[in-house]
């Protein structure tokens, strides 16, 4: 992408977004890439709060004039947002020269040999400039390895050895675990320790086993200061607890 194409704003010059294909509405995925996606934008959404992001699956990005959208599976642009006008034409998809910039990250997931991640995506990314482009091939389709990613150096991608994507604060990791009741090997982001990013659902859950461990906690003080021979009302004094706490517990 030449830098005059991403700073287009004589009107004159822009495309003309009631020419743009934004949505066709054909089904092009299958169980697992769908539920891939949705794991790697929602834990995106739950656990970067306070930062602006977009990120999203199989929205089309335009990023140049007079060429067709390319469809990532999952794209990452930090710093933008969708505008409230979603509903405009000219908003319902991310086209660079509107946005200014293109995602710093795109992925995307192989599930046949036909989609040439390595071939014609490799190149339109490498073209469109995106910082980052991973791929994730859980069937190992394209080679010995389930997981490539590529940074953008200079004007070529150059493949990384580690998974840890510094300027943007996140990283890559195989996770084997069950999500939306599906045991399997997931592609997760995951901090510079290589602790995954959790999904909303998976905060929820940790939370609650917290609070069990507390309440167990809990319960074992009770028990052992009433086996001591503390009354009721002593063990709430002690505890910090109502009358009631300590009554139910026990």
């Amino acid at each position: 992408m030449m830098v005059d194409q991403l700073l287009l704003s004589d009107e004159s010059i822009t495309p003309d977004a009631s020419q743009l294909v934004t949505e066709d509405d054909t089904p092009v995925d299958n169980f697992a890439s769908a539920k891939q996606q949705r794991l790697l934008v929602g834990s995106l959404y739950s656990s970067l709060k306070g930062q602006i992001f977009l990120a999203e699956a199989n929205v089309g990005v335009y990023h140049t004039a007079g060429q067709p959208a390319i469809v990532p599976d999952v794209f990452v642009s930090f710093d933008v947002q969708v505008p409230d006008n979603w509903w405009e034409k000219q908003q319902r998809c991310y086209l660079v020269w509107n946005f200014g910039k293109p995602p710093e990250i795109v992925i995307e997931i192989v599930s046949n040999q036909v989609g040439d991640e390595l071939g014609a995506k490799f190149q339109i990314y490498e073209h469109m400039r995106a910082s980052y482009y991973a791929v994730y091939d859980p069937n190992q389709q394209l080679g010995d390895r389930p997981l490539r990613l590529y940074e953008l150096r200079g004007r070529r991608y150059v493949e990384l050895q580690e998974h840890w994507l510094d300027p943007v604060g996140l990283g890559l990791t195989l996770w084997q675990g069950t999500f939306e009741a599906r045991q399997d090997t997931w592609l997760r982001w995951c901090d510079r320790s290589g602790a995954v990013l959790l999904t909303g659902d998976e905060k929820a859950d940790q939370e609650s086993q917290r609070a069990e461990r507390a309440e167990e906690v809990q319960r074992a003080a009770i028990a052992q200061l009433l086996a001591m021979g503390m009354t009721s009302d002593q063990v709430a004094e002690t505890l910090g607890l109502s009358l009631q706490d300590v009554e139910q517990t026990n």
